[in-house]
């Protein structure tokens, strides 16, 4: 059945129930829950009584485990943290946020280490050398695992983080109303749903005006706060995002006689990476799983982009991806809407390469101060499956940071939902390439509550693991941008350019 949404509006009895109230909780299937199951076996519960009793950045310590003399590049570094709380006890169980980086700032070189959790207080962090010179490290405490605890349990607790306020209007006359995905009212709803997908969008009906007269939408940071009183210092800007100190400042890191490097074959849609999957030298990106073959100049870029229809759908994120293509191919026409408010469609074409390259934002939520307008809107999983697909389409996702105030069922369930449009479009459409995207850090003074990069994390452990089994490529701009040291939603044109680097070689193989 079509989806019934603000962007197509089917009869106004097909959209209103009065007796419909809105979800309270979303009903997850048995492989929704699976992953759900695996996330949160990683994250330790707790229940804080004093804060004094969570980790401490500055009181835990790290070591470089089992050092050598001499270290040559490509060899393994491992770093030994032992956490301690802020009374300086030992802590006897993991569950603490840790981002971990190697980098040397003269060489514009970065890549970020994996963290082992042996659920003791104890942590390994590996490390690849990957280039040669001083490598100095940092340790980010991002989160005690008693705030992470917190923010896990807090963030399960309700929708109230967000206000989304709709307008609907009617010829010249128009009245504003509360939406969402749960709204506590007695009131009549318009419920906004997609049946297929199992999704619903709600806003109160107003009197004389149809709920296919809902029109625009905007959202707001809510008063509210589902963290316990005791736990809200642990979110305090000198409580998190904190370097764990060692016993050393840098290592130095010489070439040594070493097996010859293997010949990697150009990055293809569906390879498979590990973590990290690359790192930053003179501040380009090198996946370590696949070469990407030199793109820089605009005729190699039009030559992966000729006679290729583009589609970009998502947030502000890959939405910059637009803007620097845009900016790159300089044949590119960019077409005004003459929109007010936030863009939510983009278009641009290059009549003569035969480029036409489309954005657009993912639906509900979509949290931005600034309105928008919900008849240019639909869910992802309503687009693709508009796509005739084929050797000239490039579909391009990108789901999360929207996502982050809100039920991890929410996020859950909508990413199932856009595997399975994914993976309709691949049955009818093999050759078509499919990149996901999958979400970047942000800003460290950023509300924790609402948009920590622990959410982030979270949700893009399960863009990953819904996604694994697609033959999909993969742009981890979570791992480029703890390597590029990037802490913006939106980050600068040099990581940009490397994305956009690592999603020009997929589909020019």
């Amino acid at each position: 059945m079509e989806e019934v949404s603000p962007a197509k509006v089917p009869l106004p009895k097909q959209i209103l129930n009065s007796k419909v109230k809105p979800i309270n909780r979303i009903i997850l299937s048995e492989d929704e829950r699976l992953v759900l199951n695996r996330i949160s076996q990683m994250i330790h519960t707790v229940t804080i009584k004093d804060t004094h009793f969570a980790s401490s950045a500055k009181k835990s310590r790290a070591i470089i485990l089992n050092p050598k003399e001499k270290y040559c590049s490509g060899d393994k570094l491992i770093i030994q943290i032992d956490m301690f709380d802020y009374l300086g006890n030992r802590k006897t169980y993991g569950g603490d946020f840790i981002l971990a980086r190697i980098f040397d700032p003269t060489l514009k070189a970065g890549t970020s280490g994996l963290v082992e959790d042996f659920k003791n207080g104890t942590y390994y962090v590996h490390f690849t050398l990957f280039w040669e010179g001083k490598v100095y490290i940092s340790l980010l405490l991002y989160h005690s695992s008693e705030a992470a605890s917190a923010l896990w349990r807090a963030r399960d607790n309700d929708y109230g983080l967000i206000y989304f306020a709709g307008t609907f209007v009617n010829r010249n006359k128009s009245v504003k109303s509360e939406c969402g995905f749960k709204l506590n009212t007695v009131k009549e709803v318009c419920e906004y749903k997609s049946i297929k997908d199992h999704e619903s969008f709600y806003c109160i009906k107003q009197d004389n005006f149809d709920c296919g007269t809902l029109s625009i939408l905007q959202s707001n940071n809510r008063a509210d706060t589902f963290l316990r009183s005791i736990e809200k210092p642990l979110f305090e800007r000198e409580n998190r995002s904190i370097d764990i100190q060692g016993d050393f400042e840098y290592i130095n890191v010489s070439t040594c006689t070493a097996p010859p490097v293997p010949v990697l074959r150009n990055c293809t849609i569906g390879m498979q990476y590990p973590f990290p999957s690359g790192y930053v030298l003179q501040n380009k990106w090198r996946p370590v799983f696949c070469n990407i073959p030199n793109i820089t100049t605009q005729d190699q870029m039009y030559a992966c982009m000729k006679d290729k229809m583009v589609y970009l759908y998502g947030d502000s994120t890959v939405r910059q991806w637009f803007d620097y293509l845009a900016n790159a191919l300089k044949g590119l026409k960019t077409f005004n809407l003459h929109r007010p408010g936030l863009s939510s469609k983009l278009f641009a074409a290059d009549y003569k390469k035969n480029i036409l390259m489309f954005y657009k934002k993912h639906s509900h939520p979509y949290v931005a101060s600034n309105f928008y307008f919900v008849k240019d809107d639909s869910y992802i999983t309503n687009d693709i499956d508009g796509l005739a697909g084929g050797s000239d389409y490039v579909v391009v996702i990108s789901l999360g940071q929207h996502f982050r105030p809100f039920p991890i069922q929410l996020f859950i369930r909508r990413v199932f939902n856009v595997h399975k449009a994914v993976e309709r479009l691949l049955l009818r459409s093999p050759d078509t390439k499919v990149i996901i995207k999958v979400e970047n850090t942000r800003e460290l003074n950023v509300d924790a509550e609402r948009f920590s990069d622990f959410h982030g994390y979270i949700q893009t452990l399960i863009l990953k693991e819904v996604f694994k089994d697609l033959p999909v490529g993969t742009v981890d701009a979570w791992d480029m941008t703890i390597a590029f040291n990037s802490y913006s939603v939106h980050p600068s044109a040099t990581v940009v350019g490397s994305q956009i680097s690592m999603f020009l070689s997929y589909i020019c193989s």
